[in-house]
């Protein structure tokens, strides 16, 4: 996910050549039963988990079942993908570029606009998000080192149970949503964690994934606050220490703070 590359340091009067690490991008297209779908800017590691949370984040598959072959061609950047359900080439959908990083995309289509609310009773404290925002945190070594990732995890009350990164915030979620789908991680009672802006095409994401909580250390948009409230998802944003806004769906915090 990175490489060593050689840069002119400037520090002030002090300038050296040195080598210093990127995070390594890398370009690959989803066959949907041998119809080119759409290409990806992505970190080239776990691409058969991005390729499947994308399917499943955008409404393609409803879940591994349908999936009856995966066989990626890393050399090329090219990853095939058959599904039991014929596609309907005549379906209504249109490609949008998002505001994601790594050229996001995403396919809106009429079935984004009824997708049920979550239900879920779960309830969660400031101080568990607070520490599982720290554990993310910890885990991130290519941000460490290349400060050009993002990352994205899944977790329970008890602690991060997967963690992902990739260089667009978008495919940092799906590559979480793809592990979770092929290792059958049951998602109703979960948290999905990120680093990156909550935009409305996030939400959506997070929505389908079935999640009751999606937490950013970054800031949500107005649209995908509205989009929250509107599906059901507890929507957290700015956490920093023990300091975060709440959004959406205040009803499932558990305030073990003083409340003003």
């Amino acid at each position: 996910m990175k490489k060593l590359l050689p840069v002119l340091r400037v520090d002030r009067e002090y300038v050296s050549l040195t080598r210093e690490s990127v995070a390594e991008e890398f370009q690959l297209t989803i066959f949907l039963n041998d119809r080119e779908l759409v290409t990806l800017a992505c970190s080239p590691v776990h691409m058969e988990y991005l390729a499947l949370g994308f399917l499943h984040s955008e409404g393609f598959i409803g879940g591994r079942d349908d999936v009856e072959r995966v066989v990626l061609d890393d050399r090329n950047g090219v990853i095939r993908i058959t599904i039991k359900k014929e596609l309907d080439l005549d379906m209504p959908f249109r490609r949008l570029i998002t505001s994601g990083c790594g050229r996001g995309l995403k396919y809106y289509r009429p079935s984004d606009v009824s997708l049920g609310r979550v239900r879920s009773d779960m309830k969660v404290s400031p101080s568990l998000i607070s520490g599982l925002m720290k554990e993310f945190a910890s885990s991130s070594e290519t941000f460490k080192e290349t400060g050009g990732v993002h990352s994205a995890a899944f977790c329970d009350a008890e602690g991060v149970l997967i963690f992902e990164e990739d260089i667009g915030r978008h495919n940092a979620l799906d590559k979480v949503f793809g592990r979770c789908l092929l290792e059958g991680l049951p998602t109703q009672d979960g948290i999905v964690l990120t680093t990156g802006r909550v935009s409305s095409e996030v939400v959506l994401k997070a929505v389908r994934m079935g999640v009751p909580f999606l937490i950013s250390r970054s800031a949500p948009t107005d649209l995908a606050v509205k989009l929250a409230e509107d599906l059901g998802l507890t929507l957290v944003g700015f956490v920093r220490g023990r300091r975060m806004n709440v959004y959406a769906h205040k009803e499932r915090m558990i305030w073990d703070t003083r409340s003003l």
